[in-house]
């Protein structure tokens, strides 16, 4: 119930001793961190030993680090007396503990902690009372208390229900004060179990992910520590809005990039017919047989000359040893094995000779100049782009690589119209980033990550999936999107499609429906779409009515609109077809006001967006110019409209001059 509401048998200075449990635990908290900062990397002995423990200590002072405008503690469990748990835990964003070590605070983390999410009448998980606190800034200001131990229906908590629904400005927040009971099931899934989310708009999916790797940081530190956890975004710009949530959580060491920053930034013009071909799976058969036929056939011996003696190795012995090799390791290391498997044969006719060569005679045999000949023309060396380049450039060449894999007419788009004078001088396609990332591993093994999280997932190619799958292969993911808000001509229409070429067949695809940030009136326009870009998609529901949150206005003058909206509480987006971004933003002119940059986040409070960076984002309020221009824009316009109706958390402002899409008028 809310503090100011208590009940008779309360006592009216409850909110004063919560306050003083408060005040208690950012003390504690600070003293946490001074004691981390007192800390020596001295000790540790030569200097690289320093350096490494002092990175470690940084580490820590860095996830010590308070933030007074958000509460350390949001929630509190009072449990009864049957087990050795103590029976008052303070639920938070981390640990806290006085100096005697007795806990202040517990990580939301923590599997006691899961009661706070999970718990209910029907199933209280030993707890008796769960309390809700209500914050502005860093202050506490109420509570409610959820009596679980006594059956029925406790209701909505409106304090719940308001943290969900306040406005926000610049980055995204942690959501670990609303965490649901479904949305808990996903944050703490097993470490080995990938997970794919389905999420409708709203639904916290993104939230989900990041809150499922700062758990998994929690639980398997030390294994993750070495293997590393990863977060692939779609965009910079998505990248900063999301950037603030772990390091909220304690989590500063994780690495976020998008699949270009991942893979090489190439921005290379490209028609999205021949970027869909080059993205299509069939691609990978290409490019293996495109680097294996740079293999020849050897048509000469081997002949190492030490003093007097002249040792031979014959051509069939050294067509042997490459047709062992070929195929059966990767091409970088087969290499260099043919140069040893060379070495030992002589180091054979050394020893029929009399002589006792050792490993060092082997290895200087195998860097030597008759070996090096030999293996630089039966199995040359050779660079991704080297190979992607004559795939890319020689009609003749790609026809033998493709095979049956690709049609005649699928060669000729993908086959340079105009070559570049060399590899070296070839500017490559986003497209191509796949391509030569695949080349790349197929000559040196990719290093594993121990867990990646990928958003939007729908929208990449199964060449993409297939290099985000490598950074995976020995660890777990959890992979995020909606299909329908695939916007690109290679959007997949199946999760387990994802799942196989990501290289994760025996992940669990999950789906979230139940919205909890877009209005319900809002949700249910958008929804109008859905049967012509996601038929299969059962519709998202909201559990926030909205009522008088949606406003859609005929020949409506910008303006006008952003004016009103101004006088509201909360960020603004206006969302516009990307050809009219500069003439928005003069019908703005004089109106303190920003457009959004692909590259990074901008926290101003009223932003022009871009349709198609829209994605992943959220306003309070959204202005969405013309529709229809936004349909018309690109193949899959209908979902990109989807995503750019649903990024409201308030309201919602369609303006159009032109006849809407008829999905939206039925």
């Amino acid at each position: 119930m809310p503090s100011d509401q208590l009940a008779p048998d309360i006592p009216s200075d409850v909110l004063a001793a919560e306050q003083a449990h408060l005040a208690e635990s950012r003390a504690a908290l600070k003293a946490m961190r001074a004691h981390a900062q007192s800390l020596s990397a001295d000790a540790a002995g030569d200097w690289v030993s320093q350096q490494i423990l002092q990175s470690l200590l940084d580490q820590r002072v860095a996830a010590l680090a308070d933030h007074p405008d958000t509460p350390l503690f949001f929630g509190r469990l009072d449990r009864g007396a049957d087990d050795d748990l103590p029976p008052t835990i303070y639920v938070g964003r981390r640990h806290v503990h006085d100096g005697g070590s007795r806990p202040l605070v517990i990580d939301w983390r923590a599997p006691v902690s899961r009661a706070f999410y999970q718990a209910s009448p029907a199933d209280p998980m030993g707890v008796v009372l769960r309390r809700r606190f209500g914050y502005h800034g860093g202050a506490l200001t109420a509570f409610e208390d959820e009596p679980l131990g006594q059956g029925g229906d406790i209701g909505p908590s409106r304090i719940l229900t308001e943290e969900i629904e306040r406005p926000r400005t610049g980055p995204m927040r942690d959501i670990v004060a609303t965490i649901q009971p479904d949305q808990d099931e996903i944050v703490r899934a097993a470490l080995a179990q990938t997970v794919c989310v389905q999420g409708a708009p709203g639904t916290g999916k993104t939230a989900v992910g990041l809150h499922r790797a700062a758990y998994l940081l929690f639980t398997h530190r030390e294994r993750l520590a070495r293997s590393g956890v990863m977060i692939v975004g779609p965009n910079r710009a998505f990248l900063s809005y999301i950037s603030s949530v772990l390091p909220a959580l304690g989590e500063v060491k994780v690495d976020q990039t998008t699949v270009a920053g991942l893979l090489g930034e190439h921005a290379a013009a490209e028609d999205p017919l021949v970027a869909a071909v080059k993205g299509d799976a069939r691609m990978a058969a290409v490019l293996e047989r495109a680097l294996w036929l740079h293999i020849v056939k050897p048509e000469e011996g081997l002949v190492f000359t030490k003093g007097a003696y002249r040792h031979r190795v014959a051509d069939y012995e050294v067509r042997e040893i490459v047709a062992s090799l070929r195929g059966t390791t990767r091409y970088g290391p087969g290499r260099a094995a043919l140069a040893q498997r060379l070495a030992h044969l002589v180091l054979v006719r050394m020893e029929q000779r009399g002589e006792s060569p050792d490993d060092r005679v082997q290895d200087a045999v195998a860097r030597s100049k008759p070996v090096k000949q030999l293996v630089d023309a039966v199995w040359p060396k050779l660079t991704p782009e080297q190979v992607l380049y004559r795939l890319l450039s020689d009609a003749e060449f790609l026809a033998k690589a493709a095979k049956s894999d690709l049609s005649p007419d699928e060669q000729q788009m993908i086959l340079w119209r105009k070559p570049y004078r060399s590899w070296k001088s070839a500017k490559w396609s986003a497209a191509d980033a796949a391509l030569l990332d695949e080349l790349a591993d197929l000559v040196e093994r990719t290093p594993s990550l121990g867990h990646l999280v990928v958003d939007e997932a729908q929208d990449l190619s199964q060449m993409q999936l297939r290099a985000l799958g490598r950074r995976c292969r020995n660890g777990s993911a959890t992979v995020l999107g909606d299909l329908a808000q695939g916007t690109t001509p290679w959007s997949t229409s199946s999760w387990e499609d994802v799942l196989r070429h990501l290289g994760q067949d025996t992940g669990e695809v999950t789906e979230l429906t139940l919205g909890f940030r877009v209005p319900r009136e809002v949700l249910d326009y958008a929804a109008r779409l859905l049967p012509s870009i996601a038929p299969g998609l059962a519709a998202p529901r909201s559990l926030r009515p909205g009522a008088g949150s949606l406003s859609v206005r005929p020949s409506g003058e910008l303006r006008q609109a952003v004016t009103e909206t101004l006088a509201k509480e909360g960020s603004i987006g206006v969302i516009v077809p990307d050809a009219q971004v500069a003439s928005a933003s003069a019908a703005l002119d004089g109106v303190a006001h920003a457009v959004l940059d692909p590259d990074a986040a901008d926290e101003h409070r009223l932003l022009i967006v871009p349709a198609t960076l829209a994605k992943g984002l959220e306003y309070d309020h959204v202005i969405v110019v013309e529709p229809a221009d936004i349909v018309d824009a690109e193949p899959r316009g209908l979902a990109r409209l989807y995503v750019v109706l649903t990024r409201a958390v308030t309201s919602l402002t369609v303006l159009h001059a032109k006849p809407l899409p008829a999905q939206l008028t039925g």
